[in-house]
């Protein structure tokens, strides 16, 4: 079975971006990046501190609305219809509501061989690792570091505690080759 989809979930500053820019790297083959950072990234701005948006809490708690669960739906099927047009694709992406979250990215994904990674991070070093970035609000890390993997399957767990991203990459890719 020849992986086409490799799905990253964990918390914020778990290390999943460096696992991804590694596996590029590591991987034989072009992969393409589909980062729920980059999607957000893109929604205009009312979206991005509304209540039909995306909000972040200064406490690092996340609140989303329906409009951004709308696209979200929208951008999860284009990323499946760019793996079955042929493209390897790495989603790094956090599972705020855990097996509920993973689910759509299931149904989505339906019919390709799909990687299910789960990235995880000790808290207080996912804190540290927030505070140097200084992009997310503090209190994110510790409070998304359990909470994102309760109840979702993997195929495969990497720590990034103490192991850095391109030995995480590495034994994905392990997994993939």
């Amino acid at each position: 079975m020849t992986i086409q989809v490799i799905v990253l979930n964990g918390g914020s500053s778990s290390g999943k971006s460096g696992i991804v820019r590694c596996l590029q790297a590591e991987l034989p083959t072009p992969w393409l990046a589909a980062a729920i950072d980059t999607f957000v990234d893109s929604l205009p701005a009312p979206l991005k501190s509304a209540g039909e948006g995306i909000e972040f809490a200064a406490d690092g708690g996340v609140a989303v609305g329906e409009e951004f669960r709308r696209l979200e739906a929208a951008w999860r099927e284009g990323v499946a219809a760019t793996a079955r047009a042929g493209a390897n694709v790495i989603i790094d992406d956090v599972f705020l509501g855990g097996p509920a979250s993973q689910e759509p990215w299931r149904k989505a994904l339906t019919g390709l061989n799909v990687l299910w990674v789960g990235v995880r991070c000790a808290s207080e070093v996912a804190e540290a690792r927030e505070i140097a970035r200084g992009d997310r609000p503090r209190g994110m890390a510790a409070a998304q570091a359990e909470k994102v993997h309760e109840g979702v399957s993997y195929d495969l767990e990497v720590d990034t505690t103490h192991m850095e991203s391109l030995a995480c990459a590495r034994t994905i890719a392990a997994h993939v080759t």
